[in-house]
């Protein structure tokens, strides 16, 4: 049994899929008290954290999405709301090494594996500006400085994709986005003002994905950022 902390967009689809039965049976387990690997280190990190679970599954719906599959199972549990467990199984820097072994040679997932900490932050610019415009501005700095060790910032970075964002700032990242598809979409100015957060992702995700926009497809906020916002 195994439930990642990492950003679900570098999962590849067997592994994405996967999670996705594998955090079900887990909800089982917490839910109805099974015995079935009621004590596996995995299911007791989970325990008292429905909330958790429950986001991370939108995490992972939402991934679905953006590769096709429709996601008609949802989690519903609520425990501990706004909590995520504070413990891993293995830190995430380490997680990425198990992904890249097990990756070898086989399908990768959206986002490849970051060899770096400039392609790691790459990978995360908009889900931190989504959240906090002057962390994001620090982290760049860091960066550039090269002052932040891959082990920290993996941390750093799975934390904050964890946290919700401000609206206006979700907002203000997802324009930015946009900016990367707009030239293809043709789309009159008063139309897009009077778009709603969700459906600016939307558009911005449909148009990366129709026109392979790698530096988009290449972001965890192209999935992660619809995990917070209400459905349609």
């Amino acid at each position: 049994m195994r439930i990642w902390d990492v950003d679900p967009g570098y999962l590849n689809r067997q592994s994405l899929l996967g999670e996705h039965r594998e955090l079900h049976g887990l909800v089982s387990i917490v839910v109805n008290g099974k015995t079935g690997y009621a004590k596996h280190p995995e299911t007791i990190r989970w325990v008292g954290y429905g909330w958790a679970l429950k986001m991370r599954h939108r995490q992972l719906a939402c991934e679905m999405a953006l590769r096709g599959y429709t996601d008609k199972s949802p989690v519903t549990t609520r425990s501990n709301n706004g909590v995520w467990p504070d413990k891993y199984i293995d830190h995430p820097e380490q997680q990425f090494k198990l992904l890249k072994e097990k990756y070898s040679n086989k399908e990768q997932g959206r986002i490849p594996l970051p060899k770096n900490e400039q392609e790691l932050w790459s990978h995360h610019k908009y889900s931190v500006l989504a959240r906090n415009p002057e962390l994001y501005k620090k982290i760049g700095r860091d960066i550039a400085q090269k002052t932040v060790k891959f082990a920290e910032l993996a941390i750093l970075l799975t934390d904050i994709i964890r946290q919700r964002p401000s609206n206006d700032q979700e907002f203000n990242s997802v324009q930015h986005m946009w900016g990367y598809v707009s030239d293809a979409a043709a789309i009159e100015s008063s139309e897009l003002n009077s778009w709603s957060l969700r459906k600016l992702l939307s558009m911005t995700q449909k148009k990366a994905m129709e026109g392979k926009v790698s530096y988009l497809i290449n972001s965890t906020a192209l999935g992660e950022l619809m995990v917070w916002l209400k459905p349609a």
